[in-house]
């Protein structure tokens, strides 16, 4: 593949779309973008507030820290933080930058101001839709199908911006994606030139880790990462691959759990999701540093890690009952497979012995179980490289899976978006059940 390839072009511009920084977990962020955008659009500072989001975003927002307010949680701190501090043109960075005297006006909003919260009627799985008022004067600004695809902006009754909404709730302003193969992933990553992708790996590489280092550092959550150093020394002691596997589980986990509790470090994404560019990336990064990889070569692996999990995301959507970091623990197995040398055969065998073990992990919200998640995610995408070290593999017609890696991904996809429809919707009764 050579640059000049218009499918080249598309796997650059893909990465270019997906490899986005954020500030928190990025449906409470998306949540805080809105309110920011629609008080600008108001002119003032809203005196009440009505707002409409899908089950998908109310269950990710519900039990999660918003940065920069104090360790307040939930919709209600997203929504006076992005209306006190948020900086709309700052996207999924809005409240990046809030002051001590500004956390206390946060506080202080919520405590004065209607803030009303309702579930949304429209049957989408993404939608954030939020109404301003001051006095006679309204706002009001629309999220659909990923956090920063705005498809309504009106002031009072005057459309400023209207978007259509495509019936299969796919985002109008992404690359389509129906071109990527895990084949043509690999051709990608074999021969990318790396200054058309060092600006985002590198970026990647210095927000995900530093984020990870400071969960190790300090008391986030349950300390997942810590936990597993903790309860595993003589493993590290030994040294060797078992202490690589390790490290590389902790500190994805640690990562997590900075960001679901509070930690003002921002992240760079991967499918809308920061647990999933976390996941992703840092243990790969482990691996590459402990294994003395050179420089290019883990950008290359990067690129497949995080293609492979766009690949495998695209087709279960931004939100659904089927945990993300399930699919970027399977793109770091597959990342870390060609450190070691792996190519189509040893990737395509990672990929679906990974996606055998652990699909249907369910996704129950945004909070401090997301690390424990994340630190099973990287174990399963890396036993499904031992498993094929060990000439071991699953075939087509064990439980959910197909003959042939794309078919895989096309059967995780279904169960991911039509067959956990259900359960997406038992998770959230659960979960509202107090």
């Amino acid at each position: 593949m050579v640059r000049t390839d218009d499918v080249y072009q598309k796997y650059v511009s893909v990465l270019e779309e997906e490899l986005l920084p954020a500030m928190g977990c990025t449906e409470p962020i998306a949540i805080a973008y809105a309110a920011a955008k629609a008080r600008e659009v108001l002119g003032d500072v809203p005196e009440r507030v009505f707002l409409a989001a899908s089950g998908n975003i109310i269950k990710n927002v519900k039990s999660v820290v918003v940065p920069n307010t104090g360790h307040m949680r939930g919709i209600y701190a997203a929504v006076a933080a992005g209306i006190v501090a948020g900086k709309a043109d700052k996207q999924l960075e809005v409240i990046a930058s809030v002051t001590p005297e500004e956390i206390e006006k946060i506080k202080e909003y919520m405590k004065t101001t209607e803030i009303k919260v309702d579930l949304a009627d429209s049957g989408l799985i993404f939608d954030i839709d939020i109404t301003v008022y001051k006095g006679n004067d309204s706002a009001r600004v629309r999220i659909v199908d990923n956090h920063t695809n705005i498809v309504l902006i009106q002031k009072g009754e005057d459309v400023i911006l209207s978007k259509e909404i495509s019936k299969d709730n796919k985002a109008n302003n992404i690359t389509d994606r129906s071109f990527m193969s895990v084949e043509g992933i690999l051709d990608f990553a074999d021969s990318v030139e790396i200054a058309d992708i060092e600006h985002l790996i590198s970026r990647q590489i210095e927000y995900n880790m530093a984020i990870a280092e400071e969960g190790l550092k300090n008391s986030y959550g349950a300390n997942i990462g810590s936990v597993l150093l903790a309860s595993n020394k003589s493993v590290l002691e030994q040294g060797g691959e078992a202490a690589i596997k390790l490290k590389a589980r902790a500190m994805a986990a640690a990562g997590s759990d900075a960001r679901m509790n509070g930690c003002e470090l921002p992240v760079i994404i991967n499918s809308g999701s920061g647990n999933q560019g976390i996941t992703a990336s840092v243990p790969v990064v482990v691996y590459a540093r402990e294994l003395g990889i050179d420089k290019e070569k883990m950008y290359r692996a990067l690129v497949l890690s995080n293609l492979l999990a766009i690949h495998q995301k695209t087709p279960i959507g931004r939100l659904s009952a089927y945990c993300g970091v399930v699919n970027a623990g399977v793109g770091a197995g597959c990342g870390i497979t060609y450190l070691k040398g792996g190519r189509l055969d040893e990737i395509e065998h990672t990929l679906v012995n990974s996606l055998a073990i652990a699909s249907g992990v369910i996704c129950d919200g945004a909070k401090a179980s997301c690390a424990a998640k994340i630190g099973l995610a990287v174990e399963n995408g890396i036993m499904g490289y031992e498993m094929y070290c060990q000439g071991q593999q699953f075939v087509g017609g064990d439980g959910i899976v197909k003959t042939g890696v794309e078919n895989m991904i096309a059967s995780v996809g279904r169960l991911g978006r039509e067959g956990m429809r259900e359960t997406d919707k038992e998770i959230l009764k659960i979960m509202l059940d107090n």
